[in-house]
Order: structure tokens, then sequence, then C-alpha cells
């Protein structure tokens, strides 16, 4: 932890600047659209604070944005930044009434949206609202005069609102600030030793503010290049990834596990990739290893989530991995505990003292902002353990914890165990109300391509493994988990599918 203080970008809105110094000429993204340097992002990245200026947006107002992953999201996400504007996504698969309740939720005075969403949004939200679609945005930059005379946004401020899952059936808006978004770049670039080498490419929706954490506010501080890929199916991801020649690919478990059961991806496509970035709770040991063995290609367990913001802790390069793990704590944060809950906080001595910066809370929610915040620390929700050897251990979310008959269940355990099952390709388990034990242990299970579970297997397999009181009481086997846009699956559709077997 000892060496000099790390040069960490003030915000968003200066997280250009090294790049442009060095090598303006250099690659900064490969979008569908094309490649883009960085004095022509930063170009366009002011054209879009003046057209935003020119819509009415000014310091502290909402832009909303419902927009593929290409340059304009990317470009219209840095023009907010620099007019100090504050950036909310909104997932293009959401229904028309979820989009409208962000967009309402927020505030929002301006929405970037492609055709469909804008659609979607027509008489759902105020009229004060403006929704603007993709030729009239354009339009817009076109008619710009560049960057408006505003003061330098405040990098402490809010920035942003990454919509979560929340408790009462509403999501939870949390907010962030310039400051904290490009922390867990600096320090993973940082932990990395990266330089204009690296080609990170992402395939997950930029609408995720997490994702835009990690392209261009990571690889801009690598003076690298961001390969933004459009989510779809994994024979145009490796397309992607081997014509762009992407070192780093950041991708959910459901593509990793289709390539490994794929005959037509090759190790040829992914010879480009050095690593590739997978969620650690979400990942079981054997898809890595399978994976690995396939392609040549170590795979990274990170642990994230949306309040952090992002990335928390990753894999190192080399060394161990012990199982079940999600590598080791970013050199910026500090990771706790508090009755077994994983609690983030800024470090107290080192380089990276006092730089952490967790979410400022939830939109108009301070009883939730409360319960998460305390004196700068983050209250994750997430249950674990940092192993002696620094290694970070989840076992589940507080929320996700099975009670059966007094005895608590960490779904995270039964389903490492379930993932060894034979047949078994992926699965989920969440609990099953019961009258009388309160809840029992449900499990949905995904059959691994071209095997056939077999139930009696799959049970005596567990109860080989398991205490009797975490075996799964109720099966469920299905071709395909639901998932969401980030590759995870909704435990609300599990239960659904479970209490109606």
């Amino acid at each position: 932890m000892s060496g000099p203080a790390p040069v960490v970008p003030a915000g968003v809105f200066d997280v250009l600047d090294a790049a442009l110094a060095n090598d303006p000429a250099g690659l900064a993204l490969v979008t569908r659209q094309g490649r883009t340097s960085y004095a022509e992002l930063d170009a366009w990245a002011d054209q879009a604070a003046g057209a935003l200026h020119d819509l009415g947006v000014r310091p502290g107002d909402r832009v909303a944005a419902a927009l593929p992953n290409d340059l304009d999201i990317v470009v219209a996400f840095h023009g907010a930044m620099r007019l100090g504007a504050i950036w909310v996504g909104i997932s293009r698969a959401l229904a028309p009434p979820e989009k409208a309740f962000l967009v309402t939720d927020s505030g929002a005075q301006v929405v970037l949206a492609d055709e469909p969403s804008a659609t979607d949004l027509v008489g759902r939200v105020g009229q004060e609202v403006q929704i603007v679609a993709p030729a009239a945005w354009h339009a817009a930059l076109d008619a710009s005069a560049g960057r408006p005379r505003v003061p330098q946004p405040d990098s402490d401020a809010p920035a942003a609102i990454a919509y979560t899952s929340g408790t009462t059936g509403f999501p939870k808006g949390a907010v962030h600030s310039q400051a904290g978004l490009v922390l867990p770049g600096a320090a993973t670039v940082a932990r990395r030793g990266w330089g204009p080498g690296l080609r990170k490419g992402d395939s997950l929706p930029l609408t995720i503010l997490n994702m835009m954490v990690l392209t261009t506010l990571l690889t801009a501080q690598a003076e690298a290049t961001a390969v933004i890929i459009e989510p779809g199916d994994v024979a145009s991801v490796v397309d992607w990834i081997r014509r762009e020649r992407v070192t780093v690919w950041n991708g959910p478990p459901a593509q990793l596990h289709t390539m490994v059961n794929d005959v037509s991806v090759t190790r040829e496509d992914l010879a480009s990739l050095e690593e590739v970035w997978v969620g650690g709770g979400d990942c079981p040991d054997r898809l890595r290893a399978a994976f690995e063995e396939r392609f040549g290609v170590r795979v990274s367990r990170t642990y994230g989530l949306t309040e952090a913001p992002a990335l928390v802790s990753i894999d190192d390069v080399t060394g161990e991995r012990p199982p079940a793990t999600s590598g080791r704590p970013l050199d910026h944060v500090h990771v706790g505990t508090v009755d077994g809950e994983l609690v983030l906080s800024a470090r107290t001595s080192g380089p990276w003292a006092g730089r952490y910066r967790p979410l400022l809370g939830y939109w108009k929610q301070p009883e939730a902002s409360g319960a998460v915040l305390t004196d700068g620390a983050l209250r994750t929700g997430d249950l674990g353990v940092l192993e002696p050897s620094g290694h970070l251990r989840v076992v589940g979310r507080k929320s996700q914890v099975i009670i059966r008959g007094g005895a608590n269940v960490y779904p995270a355990e039964v389903e490492r165990v379930l993932g060894e099952a034979p047949g078994v390709g992926a699965c989920a388990v969440v609990g099953v109300p019961d009258e009388r034990l309160g809840e029992r242990v449900g499990a949905v299970v995904e059959r691994r391509p071209g095997e056939v579970p077999n139930e009696v297997a799959i049970m005596a397999h567990c109860r080989e493994e398991l205490a009797a009181y975490k075996v799964p009481e109720r099966l469920v086997i299905v071709e395909h988990l639901p998932r969401n846009q980030m590759g995870k699956v909704p435990r609300a559709e599990l239960l659904q599918l479970l209490v109606g077997a």
C-alpha cells in the first residue's frame, strides 16, 4: 500500500484530459458507428453539452437515455457530465410503464431515446418532458455551438442515478457523484498496470451506469480503447472480439456457458483475449474451469454492486484463486463486515487513503439512504467474509437468506453444490414460503446442452454434499433460466416457477 499518491481525475468532465495531452489521435472508441479518436470524442462531448444546453438542460437537471450501445450514448453521457447535469440510464428492455416510472421518478427534463423507446414513452410522461429521438438528437448536435459557458461541475455533487430493484416493488435510484464514478477505473488500471495496449470489450448495455464506469471511464485512464459491443447473440460477440482484437472482455456467465458448448467457437476466435471478466456470484467454478480449458483464457471473477459503484474486487491476473471467491478488493476500498454483512469504506492509510466514495444516497428516499450509509461507509446487503489470503468470499444477499425452521440456508452454497451435479448447466436457489417451516429450499435447474438431468441423481448428489436442511425440497428443471439484461437470474420469476410447480 506504499508508494506515490495515485493521479485520479476530479470527475468525468476531465477524465479524457491525460489521453488528450499525450496522444489526442489515440483510439478512444470502437462502436458500430466507427472509430473515434480521443480528440474526436472530446469534440463530440463538447457538442453534446451544447446541444443539451440548447434543449434547456442546466446543471443539476436530469437527462435520461434509452439508447443502444453505440457512439450516441457515450457522447451524450460525457456531454451531460461536462454540463453538470444528472444522468439517468433507462434499459430499452423495460416495459413502457417501467420506463415511464424512471423518467417521472427522476424528474428527467430530456429523454434521449431510440424510436421504440420514444414510442413507449409518448403519452406516459408529462408534456414538459422532451422526448428526443435519434434524428432530432443528431440535428441538435449539428446545430450546437459547442460547450456552453457554465461553471465547472462540482465533482462531489449528484451526477448520475442508477436505478436498482426496490423492496417496495418500485426501483430505487442510487445517486453517484462524478468523483465516485471515476474511482473504480483508476483503481483497476493501477492494479492491472494497463496502458494504451488495452482493448476492452463490453457487451452489456451502457444504459447500466456500472457499464459506463467500466468502459470509457476506465479505458480513458489507461489512454486505451473501449470496444463497445451491442448485446446480442454469442456469434456476434465472438466476431467483435476476433475482428477488433479485444484483450479483455466483460460478459455475462450465460454467454461463457454458450461459448463453451458451441463447437463453432474456436480458440483462434478468442486468441486476442488475455482475460475475461465475469461476476463471481453467477459463475460457478466448473464453468470457469471449462472455459479456461477450452479456450486457454483466464477467467477473472469480480464482485461489484450498483451502490459501490461498479467494481469492488477482482481476481489477480496470476496466482491463486480460491474456489467460490471473487478476487481481492481494489486498493481504493476497505472491505469489512458487520454481523456478517459486507461493509465498504475508504482506506485509512496508504496512497489511496480517504479516496473511496459510495453512493450519495437513494434519490428522494432519505430513509432508505440512512439504512445503508453510515459516516461514509456502505452496508452492501451482501453476506460474506474476507479470507486470510485477502480474497473476498460472498455467500449471498442478506435479503435472500432462506430461513428454514430457524436455520439459515445460503443460496450460493446450495447453488455451488447443485452446479456440480450431473446434467446441470446452471441453477438458482430461492426460499419457497411454507406454513410450518417458514421457508423451504427450492431450486430451478437449467439442463446442460446435450444432456437430460436426472432428478434422482441430482438429489442424491445434494444429499451427499449438503446437510439435510439445505437439500432442495422442490426442484424444477427448465430448458433455460430466465435472465435479465445483466445476465442475472431474477429470483421473483423463479419463485413463481416453484410455487406453480
